[in-house]
């Protein structure tokens, strides 16, 4: 049968002392008084049945069996702490993200660079997930969820709002002689007619109870693969402005309206546990993120805050 280890508290007390062959340095190192490492040897060796140490006037000296059983000690916690060493360097030079499709390849895929230029010690590792997948928030240092809260106790910031109005592409537009009312987009092929906000903005636009039932059901679930087909001119998508930015300005998409619509409780989160509250790596992402918004002229809407 395996032998039972001796207490780790007497196991530690000793490798210091016998590297320092010194009680007293060995406490400096420990956070223990010469007395306490002094207390814990005495056990070690009770438990052992033999002695460690010859205790001199001025100094400590191991006995054979104390070398002995030094050497392979001072081993295992030099390799113990090679370990944690190792562990630490590679989860602080790594960093993971599970971000909404949406997020990840309409935010983050043009911008990392940018963090990473400024940060050449943090790697970053994306990993979004889809329409019907949750975040993973297991394995993720940080994760940016849409309309998705972040589990009890996380630290949540609310930073980017829901805004949605329908866009198209400027072809399709003018294949029915351009767009004047809201409805004309009645007119066209609907990208994800069935999503919740459609009739939320046509109520908003002054149509009450509009029958989409007509227009075939192409759920896609991400605005990112949404805004792709609006941008092919394969429909009219309902999308928040500000993730298609770029591609409204150099005329890939065109926005009828004025008039965007806000689900109250639907904003896009960036979140982390507690427990990296102080952590270098996250600290870092999110002040980056926070600045980003910040350079596009968007307010951070919510202030930290753990969720309850």
């Amino acid at each position: 049968m395996p032998t039972n280890l001796p207490p780790l508290s007497a196991i530690r007390a000793f490798e210091a002392a016998s590297r320092h062959l010194s009680f007293t340095k060995a406490g400096d190192e420990l956070g223990m008084t010469q007395a306490a490492v002094s207390y814990q040897i005495k056990l070690l060796e009770e438990r052992l049945g033999f002695q460690l140490f010859t205790r001199k006037a001025r100094k400590i000296e191991l006995t054979d069996h104390g070398a002995q059983l030094a050497a392979r000690v001072v081993d295992a916690f030099s390799a113990l702490r090679s370990a944690f060493e190792d562990v630490s360097e590679l989860n602080a030079a790594q960093l993971v993200v599970s971000s909404n499709t949406t997020f990840a390849v309409n935010w983050l895929a043009s911008r990392l660079f940018h963090f990473q230029m400024q940060n050449p010690d943090v790697g970053v590792r994306i990993v979004p997930y889809g329409p019907k997948a949750d975040p993973d928030f297991s394995e993720s240092d940080i994760v940016v969820s849409a309309c998705k809260a972040p589990p009890k106790g996380w630290v949540a910031h609310e930073i980017v709002q829901a805004d949605f109005t329908p866009m198209l592409s400027p072809g399709l537009a003018e294949s029915i002689g351009g767009i004047k009312t809201p409805e004309d987009l009645l007119k066209l092929p609907l990208v994800d007619p069935q999503d919740p906000w459609w009739p939320m903005w046509f109520e908003a636009a002054g149509l009450e109870d509009v029958d989409l039932s007509g227009h075939p059901s192409s759920r896609m679930g991400s605005q990112a693969l949404e805004a792709n087909r609006a941008i092919a001119g394969q429909g009219v998508a309902i999308l928040t402005p500000y993730f298609c930015k770029m591609a409204l300005e150099n005329g890939q998409l065109i926005q009828p309206f004025d008039l965007t619509c806000r689900a109250d409780s639907e904003s896009w989160y960036l979140s982390y546990p507690p427990a990296l509250r102080t952590s270098r790596k996250v600290r870092l992402f999110r002040d980056w993120v926070t600045s980003e918004l910040e350079r596009d002229g968007m307010p951070i809407h919510g202030k930290m805050a753990v969720v309850a």
